[in-house]
């Protein structure tokens, strides 16, 4: 592969507890250093360390990539970035989204439609763990920031780019990963917070610089807690834009009637039955009637997403690297479906069943369209 183009420039943003495994991290990617927490023994502030990291740019540079210091991320990284900013030179590129998240469920929507990249949903945060920026963003960025109230930098990159008009573009396959579930910015009560679609970055690479874009989300299933929402068209220019309603709340808005989102819990074949029963057993049976639910709509929502926009019209004729993707998009979507209290209690053997249980919804809801469509006829 050719040279990148873009020349990017890097920090690593950390607090001095954590500066060794910074350094570490600095030093195995070839990043440009540290970005120190100024004020250490502060309140807990996120955007403090960042503005410190987002004015390391260097001379000559395109493009600036700031990471935190507990992302773990393969050796050829930059490279990737760099080729990914030939790609999208005028793009802010986020490389981690968190699995729980309404961008996370895009990103998971995406991956099952065969997308390389999604453009993120602009009401929530922006995922700033590992993200790249025009050189003329990053000073954008820093001058918009300097002197905010707000402590969240990833919520005021949101704000930042809403001004300018275009939200982030996610990386779908994720190649990089949150590591602990520690958070010096109190984010820990969110319990474990891992990448949406973890992926190696061979499998990526062709992904990231070769695969479409899905640039409109539409109706959008998302998941938390234990509970199954649906982002609706327009919803970021409503006062409701981070509202959360039920899947019964905004059904209606999906051309979906609920008898048809129903009726495929009582038309699973016998090992899908056998599945939500043991789903039921282990997290409840409401969360076993929700993921199904969630997993159909995302199944749904990722066969029209193909059609619309994919080149060819959606051909199911998929690559090894996007058939992977597909199956780690399902395999995150059951633990983070749970409530953080209880994402502890999916290990592997459970861990595995959720992804079984979870790939099958999606399997019906690819179907479901034609169903419903006939239903009505």
């Amino acid at each position: 592969m050719p040279t990148a183009r873009a020349r990017v420039s890097s920090a690593v943003m950390t607090h001095p507890v954590r500066r060794a495994q910074a350094q570490e991290l600095s030093d195995r990617l070839g990043l440009g250093g540290l970005a120190l927490d100024p004020d250490p023994g502060g309140p807990p502030s996120a955007l403090r360390t960042a503005l410190v990291a987002w004015a390391r740019t260097a001379e000559g540079a395109t493009h600036h990539l700031m990471i935190q210091d507990d992302v773990a991320a393969p050796d050829d990284f930059v490279d990737l970035v760099a080729h990914c900013a030939d790609r999208f030179p005028d793009d802010a590129l986020a490389y981690y989204t968190n699995w729980h998240a309404r961008n996370g469920s895009a990103a998971r929507l995406a991956a099952l439609a065969g997308a390389g990249w999604v453009r993120a949903a602009p009401e929530e945060f922006t995922p700033t763990l590992a993200i790249v920026l025009p050189i003329a963003l990053a000073d954008g960025f820093r001058r918009y920031a300097t002197g905010s109230a707000e402590r969240h930098d990833d919520e005021l990159m949101a704000a930042f780019l809403r001004g300018h008009g275009r939200s982030a573009l996610l990386a779908v396959p994720t190649v990089t990963e949150h590591t602990g579930t520690s958070s010096i910015n109190g984010h820990a009560s969110q319990g474990v917070r891992l990448a949406v679609c973890p992926s190696e970055s061979a499998d990526a690479r062709p992904l990231l610089l070769d695969g479409w874009v899905l640039e409109e989300l539409d109706w959008l299933p998302y998941m938390r807690y234990g509970e199954g929402f649906i982002r609706l068209p327009g919803q970021d220019t409503t006062p409701d834009a981070r509202h959360h309603f039920t899947w019964r709340e905004a059904l209606p808005r999906t051309g979906l009637s609920e008898a048809a989102v129903l009726g495929t819990l009582g038309s699973r074949a016998p090992a899908e039955e056998k599945q939500a029963r043991q789903v039921a057993e282990a997290f409840g049976p409401s969360f076993a009637d929700e993921l199904w639910i969630h997993c159909l709509l995302l199944g749904v929502q990722a066969r029209a997403a193909a059609r619309r926009y994919a080149p060819g019209g959606g051909d199911p004729a998929r690559t090894a690297a996007a058939e992977k993707l597909r199956a780690a998009a399902v395999s995150t979507v059951g633990p983070a479906g749970l409530s953080p209290e209880r994402r502890p209690e999916a290990g592997r053997e459970h861990t595995a069943l959720l992804a079984e249980y979870a790939f099958a919804a999606v399997s019906s809801g690819e179907r479901l369209p034609e169903q419903a469509l006939a239903d009505r006829r």
